[in-house]
């Protein structure tokens, strides 16, 4: 009986005193190369997030930015989501987003969601992770 608790007692330390390897996981350093398209949204996130701020302290959103208009013709991560239905929401995109400029001061916060709204309808359609981002965007009334 001693020799077995004393056998066992042995087990016991040696199971402790082994050390337990640590495991490596190396990974590959990717680049990752954004689309031009990934780079136009992140702009155009950035411009309705000052919209939003300026419409909320009761002033009017600056100027139209032409540059949005490249939504037609920049660099999709996969081509193949250029499609009808892409082209279809970027017009829409397009038009409440020009319309945004010509509203009257008491119907900003509408027009402006309006343009939100246009992003959320799209992003449903393809790509849908940036829409809880983008929904941060919406005026709460």
């Amino acid at each position: 009986m001693k020799q077995s608790l004393c056998f066992l007692l042995f087990l016991f330390t040696l199971s402790c005193s082994q050390k337990k390897q640590d495991k490596v996981v190396v990974t590959e350093n990717k680049e990752y190369k954004q689309s031009e398209m990934a780079a136009l949204m992140l702009k155009m996130y950035a411009e309705n997030l000052e919209n939003k701020k300026l419409i909320l302290e009761g002033k009017f959103p600056e100027k139209f930015n032409q540059e949005f208009l490249n939504i037609h013709t920049a660099k999709l991560t996969d081509s193949t989501d250029r499609n009808a239905v892409f082209k279809g929401f970027s017009q829409f995109y397009l038009k409440n987003y020009e319309m945004l400029f010509e509203s009257p001061k008491d119907s900003l916060k509408i027009s402006y969601n309006n343009t939100i709204n246009s992003c959320i309808a799209c992003h449903k359609t393809t790509c849908i992770g940036p829409i809880p981002k983008i929904k941060k965007l919406l005026i709460k009334e």
